[in-house]
């Protein structure tokens, strides 16, 4: 069995390659999504992006934030050779929105803005609004275990050096 700490250099690399396949599959392959999530009414990549290059002795690292930041620059450093390594998300289900930075070195969510609750107005009402409250914070959680299950699926199966890996460079190039 690996130390935890040899498992966790020698397949670091996996939440950012997830995190690039993530963004190719949120813009061409939307129709993958629900299939994941039945309930996905839309997940759409939000205002801050941060890529990593390990090809050279220093690492590089490019962040594009804000609301009317292109990505052109993310389609730049992804063509030099880096990665997603972290990237905020849209993610609708319903008529509820989430918002959060999905980090690819360990896959927590940072800044998880779920949707608002109803306000509590008696001390009875407390239990009911924690619950929701965990609940629509698990929503969040869910998604990203599905979406990375099937990551995981698709990475270890033969597809994935025939088809994906060959349609995200295409893409990587084309944009």
């Amino acid at each position: 069995m690996l130390d935890v700490s040899v498992s966790y250099d020698r397949y670091r690399f996996l939440g950012n390659e997830f995190l690039t396949w993530l963004w190719h599959a949120i813009e061409n392959t939307p129709g993958l999504l629900p299939t994941i999530d039945p309930e996905l009414a839309a997940l759409e990549v939000g205002n801050r992006m941060v890529l990593e290059n390990h090809a050279h002795e220093a690492p590089e690292v490019v962040t594009i934030k804000g609301d009317d930041a292109g990505l052109e620059e993310a389609m730049m450093a992804l063509r030099k050779g880096a990665m997603v390594a972290e990237m905020n998300l849209h993610y609708r289900s319903g008529d509820h929105e989430w918002r959060f930075n999905l980090k690819g070195e360990s896959l927590s969510l940072a800044g998880l803005k779920p949707p608002e609750t109803g306000a509590v107005e008696s001390q009875e009402e407390i239990e009911g609004a924690l619950l929701e409250r965990v609940y629509l914070c698990e929503k969040a959680t869910g998604l990203v275990d599905a979406l990375y299950g099937h990551f995981i699926h698709l990475r270890v199966s033969d597809g994935w050096k025939e088809e994906t890996v060959p349609a995200i460079k295409k893409w990587i190039q084309s944009a």
